[in-house]
């Protein structure tokens, strides 16, 4: 009987998760296709704009949900001198689709609307594919070694479509996240990977250097955001049957040095040598981070 309660908190919970993204669906839609038939560019700006307002009542919404109906807290810190009229470039660590949710939620009109980098495959997910790339959302198409080694002309494909991605984002104010571990992370990833951290794996340098040398001068700062959730990372179905979800999320603003705006990550070995040293130093003090929290909630 437990159980069944537990599911059918759960089917509710995200029933009004979906009511919500079908609701804002309609007129998201409707813009875009308004945007993409329209050459003007005043008026597309325009249109963005309200994309982006229409996108944050949805969050909004999606909060209020999670906040009243589910069993959410998190502890944001770091927040007191954002600018929604900024250019953010976010990174975080990566434990869950949860992630997801918790940044929107606490980022959601302190910056620009929050875009995230997404897998090509997922434009076909219903609804929210098509919202996402309303919203302008990043699509990637990775390729694997395997691949790369039989077409090596496709080499730097990628990097170059997380370029196209960025240079959308110069007309308007946006906030651009990456988690630049590549996927979630799980103890067994650590150890197969042989991460050199106790609670992340790798960063993986390329696509943020392409954000960087796209976008660089316009970005404000960069935020590193070092996300803990104090009882262990859950699933959003579980979020959506009431598992409690105790997350610290700590933000800390860094403006961005020159020499990564101006950096050639595809053709300069020494820069390449010198991000590397740098991910590697920042996620050392976000393991450390992680690890303090962790000690100090038990």
């Amino acid at each position: 009987m437990r159980k069944l309660i537990r599911n059918i908190r759960g089917v509710l919970l995200f029933t009004g998760l979906t009511v919500n993204t079908i609701v804002w669906f309609l007129p998201i839609f409707l813009l875009a296709v308004l945007k993409l038939v329209l050459p003007v560019p005043p008026l597309r700006r325009a249109i963005t704009r309200w994309l982006m307002a229409i996108g944050e009542n949805w969050i909004s919404v999606n909060t209020f949900i999670l906040q009243n109906a589910g069993n959410v807290e998190w502890d944001s810190r770091g927040l007191e001198n954002l600018r929604r009229d900024g250019w953010y470039l976010v990174v975080a660590n990566h434990q869950t689709w949860v992630d997801i949710v918790v940044l929107q939620a606490i980022f959601n009109r302190r910056v620009p609307f929050l875009k995230f980098f997404i897998k090509q495959e997922l434009i076909w997910f219903p609804l929210l594919g098509i919202a996402w790339w309303a919203l302008d959302m990043p699509f990637m198409k990775r390729y694997s070694p395997s691949f790369l080694a039989r077409n090596p002309h496709m080499k730097g494909k990628d990097l170059e479509t997380t370029r196209r991605a960025c240079e959308k984002f110069r007309d308007t104010p946006t906030s651009v996240l990456n988690f630049i571990e590549g996927t979630r992370f799980s103890e067994q990833k650590r150890l197969d990977r042989k991460s050199p951290f106790r609670h992340l794996l790798q960063p993986r340098a390329g696509g943020l250097a392409m954000a960087l040398s796209s976008m660089g001068e316009v970005f404000t700062a960069l935020l590193d955001v070092t996300l803990v959730y104090t009882d262990g990372a859950t699933s959003f179905w579980n979020m959506c049957c009431g598992d409690p979800v105790r997350v610290i999320a700590e933000v800390r603003e860094k403006p961005l040095e020159r020499w990564l705006v101006d950096g050639d990550y595809q053709n300069d070995r020494d820069f390449r040598k010198r991000l590397h040293t740098w991910l590697g130093e920042t996620w050392s003090e976000k393991d450390a981070i992680i690890a303090r929290m962790r000690e100090a909630h038990g």
